[in-house]
């Protein structure tokens, strides 16, 4: 089938939704904004009040809008009217919004967000100027909310798989590399690797090759990958299969952490109905050119989450990083090339390509174009998952989208990049969403995680949960990580019960640097920026600790269970460090 035919298809099964006589509502069914408020129940009285009442409304599963403070989020499309936005939506007030609306055309002002549509409605805010919707800029998830994450028509009818029909029959491959080298694209996983250039590295071998996708995302403070795969997977499934075009793979693997089931169930719905549309398997959209993808499930453990690991896991190994050389674009899944992505990465790739590299060029800094998807958690008025464009300072992101801080307090630190990225300190508001830029302050973006920290918290605590999950998680195939960060725990323990020495400063530098140059993957190589980071800016909180004083009496006061883990042996559980 070509895709003219399945786009024609489309396009009418979208104006009957969006044009017609019956009321489309709309439900936020992500797990930060929906499936962990009671999405489900709120979907289950709305079927059961359109049985009722006779009343035949259409309903539709959709994403993540962002602003995750406000859900469950619900939006009505009737009678020619715009879309109108309702927030904060639970299973006992949603019948009464929807049935005095459809029913009776008044609009509850009670948790009413906004309308959204060429024309206003009087009395009713715009729902573009909401701060979490006004300051993003969205292309990963331009979908996201607005479509059904389980109806690839819907996906097509707002131009969904038009950039895999534009490689398939307009582009060569390498045509396709040079496009998202030129666009400057850079992974979006930690490393900030040119995406571009990762693909050319295994464009000329021959034989059998794979296309990676990883999902595992175990960072504490990131969602924004499981976000993409419940909010709009088919994002996700068509720039994968344009990287096995410019590639030459045949195959495709998604790999997400067990027990995420959302984002399992929906990508593997998505894959399905590619298959069933032409869109997957031989000859896609006619043009000789065939790829297969499927869904591979990875263990319970951050360092999983490592490409090598991920490799290692599929064909039923323990989740260990290899030594490297050779690389996975010489030898990686069963011996055989591959090339890993991360799930933002390649949800970029359909725009790309649709669009031209000029065109996402345009967005974003010199050194990071495009946009950023962050997470926004911890001590803030309005968390939620925004994308927002490369340059952005993080004082905006703070201010504008995230509303501040909370209950009259002040910030003092954000913590960035997942646990093996860094803390900042209230002096760098002013740092811009840039990998170069964020770098040069100490930190990373890594994958999007913020963690917004006020002044109730001392900088000695937060390192030491930072370094007890790093110790925890790491997998203890290498001595420099696994006795690295056990050493670099036991030492922030010591001086959070004021038992330390300023030699220990020097001490936690010295095992840091042997890590980072021993370390087999950036887990060990990665495990002191926590620390270093934070004695950058919070050095005087270190030293008050080791004199029993600590600053804000977090140190003392939280009782935390800390598990130690002692791989390849037991583990034993240390209480009240």
């Amino acid at each position: 089938m070509n895709y003219e035919i399945i786009k024609s298809d489309s396009d009418k099964k979208w104006a009957e939704l969006t044009n017609g006589s019956i009321p489309w509502i709309r439900i936020s069914d992500a797990m930060c904004c929906g499936s962990s408020l009671g999405s489900d129940e709120i979907i289950d009285n709305l079927k059961k009040y359109s049985a009722e009442n006779k009343i035949q409304i259409n309903i539709s599963r959709v994403g993540c809008h962002g602003i995750c403070y406000a859900g469950t989020i619900i939006d009505v499309l009737f009678n020619g009217n715009p879309r109108i936005f309702w927030g904060y939506i639970n299973p006992k007030n949603v019948i009464k919004t929807i049935n005095s609306y459809i029913q009776n055309g008044e609009i509850l002002k009670d948790n009413l967000l906004g309308s959204y549509g060429d024309e206003l409605i009087k009395g009713v805010p715009d729902f573009s100027e909401l701060p979490g919707i006004k300051y993003q800029k969205r292309i990963a998830l331009k979908n996201s909310g607005n479509i059904a994450f389980d109806d690839i028509f819907q996906y097509i009818a707002n131009d969904g798989f038009s950039g895999l029909n534009k490689a398939l029959h307009s582009m060569k491959s390498d045509e396709v590399i040079s496009e998202v080298k030129n666009s400057g694209l850079r992974g979006r996983g930690g490393a900030a690797f040119p995406t571009g250039v990762k693909w050319s590295f295994m464009a000329n071998s021959k034989g059998k090759k794979y296309i990676l996708c990883n999902c595992e995302e175990g960072d504490p403070g990131a969602f924004n990958d499981k976000g993409i795969l419940e909010s709009d997977p088919f994002t996700l499934i068509e720039g994968m299969i344009i990287a096995g075009y410019a590639t030459g793979s045949t195959n495709g693997f998604v790999f997400i952490r067990h027990g995420h089931e959302g984002p399992i169930v929906r990508t593997e719905q998505a894959i399905k109905q590619a298959y069933n549309n032409g869109l997957l398997g031989e000859n896609i959209l006619e043009s000789g050119f065939s790829f297969d993808i499927e869904v591979s499930l990875t263990g319970d453990s951050y360092v999983a989450g490592e490409e090598t690991a991920l490799m290692e896991s599929i064909e039923g190994k323990s989740s260990k990083p290899r030594s490297r050389p050779p690389f996975p674009a010489a030898y990686g899944v069963w011996g055989k090339p591959s090339t890993i992505n991360n799930v933002k990465s390649l949800s970029y790739v359909a725009e790309i390509i649709r669009n031209g590299s000029d065109w996402f060029k345009s967005t974003g800094t010199e050194s990071s174009s495009g946009t950023a998807i962050v997470c926004l958690s911890g001590n803030i008025v309005n968390p939620g998952m925004y994308e927002v464009e490369m340059g952005v300072s993080l004082g905006d992101v703070i201010e504008k989208l995230g509303g501040g801080i909370p209950d009259g307090r002040k910030l003092k630190m954000l913590q960035t990049g997942g646990p093996l990225g860094g803390v900042l300190g209230s002096d760098s508001l002013k740092v811009k969403i840039d990998f170069d830029e964020m770098a040069k302050a100490g930190a990373i973006l890594g994958s999007g995680g913020i963690i917004v920290v006020d002044d109730r918290t001392c900088a000695v605590d937060l390192t030491k949960s930072l370094v007890a999950f790093c110790q925890y998680e790491s997998c203890g195939k290498c001595f420099p990580c696994r006795l690295g960060m056990t050493h670099l725990l036991e030492i922030v323990e010591k001086i959070s019960r004021g038992e330390g020495q300023i030699e220990d400063l020097s001490l936690m530098n010295k095992i840091g640097k042997n890590m980072q140059a021993g370390s087999l993957c950036g887990h060990g190589q990665l495990g002191y920026n926590p620390i270093s980071s934070a004695l950058k800016h919070f050095q005087n909180d270190f030293e008050k600790c080791m004199s029993g004083d600590c600053p804000t009496g977090s140190c003392k006061e939280r009782k935390i269970v800390f598990p130690i883990n002692t791989r390849p042996n037991a583990w034993q559980v240390k209480v009240g460090m």
